[in-house]
């Protein structure tokens, strides 16, 4: 398949910018199966490593909009160089770290590199690399690479965890991101050939943008998303091994894995694949049919699993297949929203733009994460969580509909 600018669908951009987000995410991951070892470390309780994790995905999600808008300037390239080496430092910083305070502001060095490295800068540089048609399923097509990184990382992390220390694993995944800056120069795009020129600057751009109803929905309904994926991704495995969980042995999962730490790592990397074909499939779809209702159904399929997930018995068999189902929901919203955003809003600022969008997401993440961790510590459970992440899953679900997916240019012809 090639696009209008006779670049073939599966180019070296496509496949050097899955490649950064596959690793970036690889690591990101991981974060949840450190909780119990660090928290063991220092005798923490549960809240401080939460909180540090919070405060990285809040982090994250004020940088989106900052490194894509430092992109369009300046370019995707050193945009991305730059957020790895920040994850890289963040990283092997934290290493050393052994008190909560230091480990919740090195997070939010963490966070801007994963930020750097993220969804804003690389979706925005592979949308300018293909044509209108073909958009959709390559967004969803690199989004897929991020959630393959979620197959690879937690096992891999339990490995390392198995014969090291916790901070040893921090310094590899440091050297990796670092490594990872070798495919930043195939980032290479011609933007006078992908973009067609317009006078418009980029406060009129973010003006028109808020003025827009549908923006400020689609700014919401983000909130639920990173709200859910965070909890689920800091507090899983952690909720899996504290759970009333039958013992694996005798079990399908015991063919998988021998233990409750096992299935923790096991129910991610599960999401992660589910969440490849769930990421592509949501690219395929959003071709042909209309994205706002796609997104509805996803949120209200989210929903449904959770309720059932929590009011039947916890079983291996059950976190498996949640773990399945949410994953082919799991970030099949990215590639409809940010290309909604890029059809509706054009795709020269259409980084800045998902990466206020993504804000609001990363909003949820904190909330999400923090949330877990402090009701935990109250109530001793994570039940309240899940059910507020259900009831925000709803929500999203609704404001969705009213969406108008007009590209706003028509709209300014109608009106006229």
């Amino acid at each position: 398949m090639r696009n209008q600018f006779n670049m073939p669908l599966f180019n070296p951009i496509l496949i050097a910018g899955s490649l950064i987000l596959l690793i970036s995410f690889a690591i990101r991951s991981t974060f949840g199966l450190f909780q119990i070892p660090i928290a063991e470390d220092f005798l923490w309780a549960r809240s401080e490593f939460s909180l540090a994790i919070a405060i990285q995905n809040l982090a994250w999600g004020i940088g989106t909009p900052i490194f894509s808008a430092f992109a369009e300037k300046y370019g995707d390239r050193k945009a991305i160089t730059l957020g790895l080496i920040l994850y890289a430092l963040g990283i092997f910083i934290s290493s050393t770290a052994t008190s909560p305070e230091s480990h919740q502001l090195l997070n939010i060095l963490i966070g801007f590199g994963i930020a750097g490295s993220g969804f804003g800068p690389v979706l925005a540089v592979v949308g300018r690399a293909t044509s209108d048609s073909n958009r959709s399923l390559a967004l969803g097509i690199t989004t897929a690479a991020g959630s393959a990184g979620q197959v690879i990382g937690p096992p891999f992390a339990a490995i390392l965890l198995s014969i090291m220390p916790w901070s040893s694993v921090f310094e590899i995944f440091a050297i990796i991101s670092i490594i990872t800056i070798i495919l930043v120069p195939i980032l290479k795009t011609n933007p006078n050939r992908n973009i067609q020129k317009s006078e418009e600057n980029l406060s009129d751009a973010l003006k028109q943008a808020i003025q827009d109803p549908t923006y400020i929905m689609l700014f919401l309904g983000f909130f639920s998303c990173g709200f859910q994926l965070a909890f689920i991704t800091a507090h899983f495995p952690a909720f899996i091994i504290e759970s009333s969980s039958p013992i694996i042995e005798g079990s399908v999962i015991s063919l998988l894995c021998s233990s409750v730490e096992g299935l923790g790592a096991l129910s991610m990397a599960l999401i992660g694949l589910f969440n490849i074909l769930g990421c592509i499939f949501a690219g395929v779809l959003g071709k042909g049919y209309t994205k706002k209702y796609l997104l509805s159904l996803i949120y209200i399929g989210r929903t449904i699993a959770a309720v059932l997930f929590i009011i039947l018995p916890i079983t291996p068999i059950s976190v498996a297949i949640f773990s399945m189902v949410m994953g082919s929901l799991w970030l099949a919203t990215v590639p409809l929203t940010s290309g909604i955003i890029g059809y509706i809003y054009g795709i020269k600022y259409m980084g800045t733009l998902y990466g206020i969008v993504f804000l609001s997401h990363q909003i949820g993440s904190f909330v999400g994460v923090w949330l877990g961790g402090l009701f935990y510590d109250i109530y001793g459970s994570y039940d309240i969580v899940w059910w507020v992440g259900i009831g925000v899953g709803l929500f999203s679900a609704i404001i969705h509909l009213p969406i108008n997916e007009k590209p706003l240019i028509e709209r300014k012809i109608l009106v006229t």
